[in-house]
């Protein structure tokens, strides 16, 4: 089993969609990875040699910031738009939708559910 980044990646996957399950990682983002290691798109994970492992972490470590590292930097970049009190920071303190996004009608997985004036009779 490989484990990059401290992911257990799938075993029967492709190496190119196995790549995907690091946070931080998409298709084109796996695709270049797996080009500048020269690995093949097409080996399963469990058909990985171990240089190629390593290959691969080497790129990984050397030119993206992934996991744990990343996540930081996403949470710090949000809680520095709630500090300064900027209107993006707001809607993240709000729990709303930060990119315009309508609410009158809409935004139920920021929002929530909401019940209705009098609530429901039973």
């Amino acid at each position: 089993m490989a484990r990059i980044a401290g992911v257990d990646l799938p075993k029967d996957k492709r190496v190119l969609i196995g790549l995907t399950y690091i946070f931080g990682i998409g298709v084109s983002r796996s695709k270049k990875i797996l080009e500048d290691a020269s690995v093949g798109e097409n080996i399963r994970v469990k058909d990985l040699s171990n240089d190629d492992i390593a290959k691969i972490r080497a790129v990984i470590t050397k030119n993206y910031q992934v996991e744990g590292t990343l996540r930081t930097d996403v949470t710090m970049n949000i809680k520095r738009l709630m500090d300064i009190g900027c209107y993006r920071g707001l809607r993240h303190r709000r729990g709303l939708p930060v990119h315009g996004q309508r609410t009158h009608t809409n935004a139920r997985t920021r929002r929530g559910r909401r019940s209705g004036v009098g609530g429901k009779k039973k």
